[in-house]
């Protein structure tokens, strides 16, 4: 069966409203074990003229083996010459892509189906330069605690108009702002990228304060990813030391500055 762009679905794209080509922005390192299960679930989704890219950040297992195994002509996989850490490896890909919607994926989870089109149809809808929506747990069907309150982390519709308080919740450590579960035209490239260079950890905070403080973000309540938390998972929703904790949350002020910085250029 044919791929047909204009027809998802669920989707309110047609050909007088044709929908955005999609790139899939994927960093990986050693993810031999869970990457090709990832890839199947994107790919399932994708039209033909949407890409996979992915960077691996020098992985030293059998990672990017495996993708090329696929031999899906929608992946491109550039082999970093030496591990730069996923941040750096995240800013390469979005840096690579070509599509009009830019989706991070980590290598490990699982997209559920319909998450291309909810992704899109948000976008559509909004007119917001970026999209996060809800994740569940790989097994449990249960979102994660907050680290901060031990209750289910939710973004809401609501939250979405929300920009100061959804940004005091990104310093207090208590939003459920995910890589894996965020979307971006091509537009809100220039408000990201190139990446701060204070910045070693967290991107998906930093795409999430840049969008709040430019007033134009979109949460999508349903859940549209399966998060696999094993020990290898690059972050962790779990509480961190006092001075880990404390220097994170000076990062997330300067980075709020830099965006503040950003939004008034």
């Amino acid at each position: 069966m044919s791929l047909d762009p204009t027809r998802f679905t669920g989707s309110r794209f047609d050909v007088e409203h044709p929908r955005p080509r999609v790139s899939v922005c994927m960093a990986t390192y050693n993810g031999a074990a869970y990457v090709r299960e990832q890839l199947d679930s994107i790919l399932a989704q994708l039209a033909a003229t949407d890409e996979v890219v992915i960077v691996d950040d020098a992985s030293t297992d059998d990672t990017a083996a495996v993708v090329e195994a696929v031999g899906d002509p929608r992946i491109r996989l550039t082999r970093a010459a030496a591990n730069r850490g996923y941040v750096r490896t995240f800013e390469a890909a979005l840096g690579a892509a070509t599509g009009d919607v830019l989706l991070l994926a980590d290598q490990d989870d699982l997209w559920t189906p319909g998450r291309l089109d909810a992704m899109l149809d948000a976008l559509d809808r909004s007119g917001a330069l970026v999209v996060a929506s809800n994740l569940v747990v790989l097994g449990t069907e249960e979102p994660l605690p907050s680290p901060v309150t031990g209750r289910p982390w939710r973004l809401t519709a609501e939250q979405s108009a929300e920009h100061r308080r959804n940004v005091l919740r990104i310093m207090l450590g208590d939003a459920p702002y995910f890589g894996c579960t965020m979307g971006l035209r091509r537009d809100a490239l220039a408000l990201v990228t190139p990446f701060p260079e204070i910045l070693t950890e967290s991107h998906d905070l930093w795409i999430a304060l840049a969008a709040n403080e430019a007033r134009s973000i979109v949460h999508v309540e349903a859940p549209t990813l399966l998060r696999r938390v094993h020990e290898s998972n690059a972050s962790t929703p779990k509480p961190r030391g006092i001075r880990a904790a404390l220097g994170s949350r000076w990062l997330l002020v300067r980075l709020r500055a830099e965006a503040r910085r950003r939004r008034r250029a």
